[in-house]
């Protein structure tokens, strides 16, 4: 039996309704967060997709921190803060967990990438023994484009066996490094790897063995073909000439 059908390390997360003092304060005032109750993760790969502002990074910032993860991103290794800006949305989470314990494990927030680079470099100049920045490539993520920063980390870093959550991962990767990302995903889930995406990109939401969770009027789950993103994309490439005429007002 493969182990994705026997165990994986997140089987679902609950939110426990009956502890939240009040449903009048963010985040537990976001209409996702009030219809919510159990989400249901695939072993492969969980998208969360829907509009800026309806909660999806925020879902995913709270499975992370309960999960163990540093708030602004990392392995559970990482412990600095730069900003305290995630909500308490976790305290109020139960996460299901599976028999089998992964061996790794990251946290890739794109909003606070910036600050985890700068963490990296600051502890390694403080060791004189092997360099974090090593498991990274070797190169400073500071010292590459914030997109080659980024596929850096998916090649370098991720080693399989893994649990991966992903905020907006396409923020710095151009389509063609969307669709490597793809294969270097596939490549991890074929190494026992299990991901959780946050992700506004029909091309990096396109992974064939997952579960798609779309924020609109609650949260659902849907076929990729009848997301909005994939809808909206779509219809604008076939018709790339009359979308800007109505956009533009011609």
């Amino acid at each position: 039996m493969e182990w994705w059908n026997s165990d994986y390390y997140i089987r679902s997360i609950k939110l426990l309704k009956e502890n939240i003092p009040s449903f009048s304060e963010y985040p537990f005032s976001l209409e996702v967060i009030q219809n919510l109750n159990s989400l249901e993760l695939h072993p492969k790969v969980t998208y969360i997709v829907g509009e800026n502002g309806t909660g999806k990074s925020t879902i995913l910032e709270a499975i992370a921190i309960a999960y163990g993860f540093n708030s602004e991103g990392g392995t559970k290794n990482f412990n600095f803060s730069t900003t305290e800006t995630h909500s308490n949305l976790y305290k109020f989470l139960r996460l299901v967990k599976g028999i089998t314990k992964p061996e790794d494990g990251f946290f890739l927030r794109a909003e606070s990438f910036y600050n985890l680079a700068t963490n990296i470099d600051n502890l390694d100049q403080e060791t004189l023994g092997n360099k974090i920045i090593d498991s990274y490539g070797g190169l400073s993520l500071h010292e590459q484009s914030h997109g080659e920063s980024f596929f850096s980390l998916f090649l370098n870093r991720f080693s399989g066996k893994g649990l991966y959550i992903l905020d907006e991962p396409e923020a710095a990767l151009s389509p063609s490094r969307q669709m490597s990302m793809l294969s270097r995903l596939h490549e991890l889930v074929l190494k026992n790897s299990q991901f959780i995406i946050a992700t506004h990109s029909p091309i990096i939401m396109a992974y064939p063995d997952s579960i798609i969770y779309e924020i609109k009027e609650g949260i659902n789950k849907v076929k990729y073909e009848d997301t909005e993103h994939y809808i909206v994309m779509k219809s604008f490439m076939n018709n790339t000439n009359k979308m800007l005429d109505i956009l533009m007002d011609y």
